[in-house]
């Protein structure tokens, strides 16, 4: 049977009140007209049509294939010879051999239906779901490696999908869960800065390890300042919205314009919105415009169906980014998708080359990922990376209005780029230590200083922390002692006045060369290490959490009700629902 080929093309949002225009001939594709917003309100407009084999047209509103309905044309081919007639029907006997409900017939299997949460579970055959999960960190003895580097990690979406899972009644996959994302997905009682010459404060303290008397966890803690929608720079921002059939469900593309019409409503006179959409093709949808009843008119018009060409959609995004561009201002492309690139580019690797070479022109990326079953959850989590953005995963429309309007600027507005962590153990003070999470973030030694090396950014009232486990000098460890005399560390001075020493590099907004801070942590914080509690104790229990569904075995035998008790009660929503997580997750996996 022959398929239609379909290339969509976003209808185009016609700012007028004139009649649309006629369709072209068939056989032609219709090239998408984008008029600029006025006063008028905004239509959609069925009016691309892109022809099948044998001049045919399918006619698309917006990304969905809304009718396909052949069109007769001259260079239509004859119709298709009729079916051959059915064969006679089984003997009885062969009947009787092989019973069914309706005389030896069985229905075809159906193909599950695309972005259903119930056909397509982790785990299932019709999932198709992808991470990158790296293994837990190993221990690092002080004596042999005293120095460890790494890039702040900002992004949310890990702890978000987790939450998808739980809520749905599975354990998420190990490889699905960076630890520090689920850090970082709560606010601490960190101090704001005092001066914006430093952009961001830093804390230091310790505490006991609650599953390991042995050992103490340092929390290293960013916070950086917060700015007023007074004080945000004018924003250039385009919408890159995937209308691909995988994004039919309304997780997806219903989710999708919730979201976005959140952010449309906190848009000011200053900013601007373009909206650009892919499916088989991509499109120019909305024209630069300040009026938010635009943007969410045209949100409103938008309909999945057909393939995914992501590479189109993020190179005419880049392209209408920069040609209105906001000197000074904030230039940012919001990527909503669930990851799953199927036309032109699709290999990761390629992707976060275009994504590298592009963001050179101050245009930065934020990835917002939706939906179940073919999520792409590493190439989300990567491009917004290299793209200098955030990775939040949209889940619900609570988180949508966390993301996009709570934490708005925290989202838009940069305030330090390429922000590294280098912290240096003494060794008269820590015999061991394992840094909790950010594999994926580690950086050689060398990269600390080499303002070549991309990491992090950090946006206005952003926190970063940091736990490291540590095994005091002196304490049992988990490294067992070297046999040869040459391969033990050299004595060390007892009177140590430093724990560790740590260094932050970052960029100012438009600067090139980093900046330095520095702070000592006292050893004296060992001996006065207490039992976790208040706002330590929740960072520790979620960071256990975080762990123990990575199925780290340095975590011993602390279990999801340990967890729980640590965390409290929760003395907000967030931390309220993280509770109820834990004991989702106490409950769907067995304590080993």
């Amino acid at each position: 049977m022959r398929k239609p080929i379909v290339a969509i093309l976003m209808s185009s949002f016609v700012i007028s009140s004139a009649p649309p225009p006629p369709p072209p001939p068939l056989g032609q594709a219709a090239k998408v007209r984008i008029a600029p917003p006025d006063e008028s309100p905004v239509r959609c407009n069925r009016n691309v049509i892109e022809s099948e084999p044998g001049g045919g047209s399918v006619i698309v509103t917006g990304g969905r294939v809304n009718r396909r309905q052949p069109v007769p044309s001259l260079a239509s081919p004859p119709p298709p010879p009729p079916p051959p007639p059915a064969p006679p029907p089984p003997p009885l006997a062969q009947v009787q051999a092989h019973p069914s409900p309706v005389q030896g017939y069985a229905p075809p299997p159906r193909a599950p239906i695309a972005g259903s949460a119930r056909d397509q579970r982790y785990g299932t055959p019709a999932n198709t779901e992808r991470y990158d999960g790296k293994p837990v960190a190993s221990v690092q003895s002080v004596a042999a490696a005293p120095i460890s580097t790494f890039s702040i990690d900002v992004d949310t979406g890990a702890y978000a999908n987790a939450r998808r899972f739980l809520n749905e009644g599975q354990t998420p996959p190990a490889e699905a869960v960076r630890t520090e994302e689920f850090i970082n997905y709560f606010r601490y009682d960190y101090p704001r800065p005092a001066d914006r010459a430093e952009p961001f404060s830093v804390t230091t303290d310790v505490a006991r390890t609650p599953w390991n008397p042995d050992t103490r966890l340092l929390r290293i803690g960013l916070r950086g300042y917060d700015t007023s929608a007074a004080e945000r720079p004018a924003a250039n921002l385009v919408f890159l919205v995937d209308v691909s059939g995988s994004m039919q469900s309304p997780d997806k593309l219903g989710l999708v314009k919730r979201a976005l019409t959140l952010l449309a409503d906190r848009l000011t006179p200053r900013d601007t919105v373009s909206i650009v959409a892919y499916a088989g093709a991509s499109g120019l949808v909305l024209a630069p415009t300040s009026d938010r009843n635009h943007v969410k008119a045209a949100l409103d018009c938008l309909e999945a169906g057909g393939s995914t060409a992501g590479e189109a959609g993020l190179k005419l995004a880049y392209s209408t980014a920069r040609s209105h561009f906001v000197k000074g201002g904030i230039n940012r492309i919001l990527l909503a998708t669930d990851g799953d690139f199927n036309v032109g580019i699709s290999d990761p690797k390629a992707l976060e080359a275009l994504v590298k070479a592009e963001r050179e022109d101050g245009i930065t990326l934020t990835t917002l990922g939706f939906g179940t079953g073919n999520y792409n959850d590493a190439l989300m989590e990567k491009i917004a990376d290299v793209g200098n953005g955030n990775y939040a995963y949209i889940d619900s429309a609570i988180e949508a209005q966390k993301v996009l309007d709570d934490e708005l600027s925290a989202t838009l507005v940069t305030i330090a780029k390429d922000v590294k962590v280098q912290v240096e153990f003494n060794p008269a003070a820590v015999k061991e230590y394992r840094l909790i999470g950010y594999e994926n973030r580690a950086l050689a030694e060398q990269d600390f200083a080499n303002d070549a090396v991309d990491a992090g950014d950090m946006g206005a009232g952003h926190q970063v922390t940091a736990l490291y486990e540590i095994v005091p000098a002196g304490a049992v460890g988990w490294l067992s002692d070297r046999r040869y005399t040459a391969n033990r560390p050299a004595p060390v001075r007892a009177d140590a006045a430093e724990l560790a020493f740590v260094k932050l590099r970052y960029k100012l907004p438009g600067d090139a060369t980093s900046k330095l801070m520095t702070r000592p942590v006292p050893v004296s914080l060992i001996g006065s290490a207490a039992a976790p509690r208040g706002d330590m104790a929740f960072a520790v229990a979620v960071a256990a959490f975080g762990q123990k569904l990575r199925g780290d075995d340095l975590l011993g035998r602390y279990d999801y009700a340990r967890i729980g008790a640590l965390a409290g009660e929760g003395s907000n929503y967030s931390r309220a629902e993280f509770v109820k997580l834990v004991q989702l997750a106490g409950a769907l996996r067995p304590v080993h």
